[in-house]
């Protein structure tokens, strides 16, 4: 095999190798969040032909075991669940822009994520006593929380489920941890700062910005709330 014929086929392995991987970074940088464009709009439409014709996704009870009746101890009350992989609500947080709007849909799966925010299964419902958990992608599918790590304390979260605004208030800068690390989104999570029960939100998403070796975690609390016919809460212009 001469060299020269050695070098061009070189050079068309080369260009052969570098339109795939142009044609990855297009897939992922646009067509990802072309996809998410229309994804996330028809979840709002849903919602918003909801809320229209008086309908708002409450939570139900999930099924839970009866203690046998050797145990003496109370069953405690089952916890609540939205519809699974529906849409339920609006989460805006003015930090990103008066724009950033994104529906929070039930479970945390891939096919989730690719429509909107992730409510972590299992956490709280929206407003209650415990801990609101919700995912969402830092980069691909609309980048919804690329500027993740430019929320500071004091911040508003805002969360509707079409009758209530839920106005939280991140209380310190983003953590960086490892994605084994669950306790994050417990009732009370770990290393949060919150010394006990309360009303409690956890923003959660992927670190660094291109990968997902860590997650980087908000915390936030319940700071007011108020009927959607009084209309958007302050917080949105604070």
């Amino acid at each position: 095999m001469s060299v020269r014929l050695i070098v061009r086929t070189f050079s068309e392995l080369c260009i052969t190798v570098g339109a795939l991987i142009i044609l990855f970074v297009v897939y992922v940088l646009f067509w990802t969040g072309v996809k998410a464009a229309g994804a996330t709009e028809g979840q709002i439409d849903d919602l918003q032909n909801q809320w229209a014709h008086g309908a708002v996704t409450a939570p139900v009870p999930l099924p839970s075991a009866s203690p046998p009746p050797s145990d003496p101890k109370p069953s405690a009350p089952a916890p609540k669940a939205y519809r699974d992989g529906k849409p339920f609500a609006m989460l805006y947080v003015p930090r990103f822009g008066k724009d950033w709007e994104w529906p929070v849909l039930e479970n945390t799966k891939v096919k989730t994520l690719q429509k909107g925010l992730g409510h972590y299964r299992g956490t709280a419902a929206a407003g209650a006593t415990g801990n609101f958990a919700v995912a969402g992608h830092r980069r691909t599918y609309g980048d919804p929380f690329k500027d993740f790590p430019k929320l500071r304390p004091g911040d508003a979260v805002i969360v509707t489920d079409g009758t209530t605004w839920f106005t939280y208030r991140i209380d310190k800068k983003p953590y960086r941890t490892v994605p084994s690390d669950v306790g994050v989104i417990d009732p009370v999570p770990r290393k949060s700062g919150f010394d006990g029960p309360g009303r409690y939100l956890t923003l959660t998403t992927c670190e660094p910005e291109w990968g997902s070796s860590h997650r980087l975690i908000a915390w936030a609390h319940l700071d007011a709330t108020q009927p959607v016919t009084d209309g958007k809460p302050a917080a949105f212009h604070s």
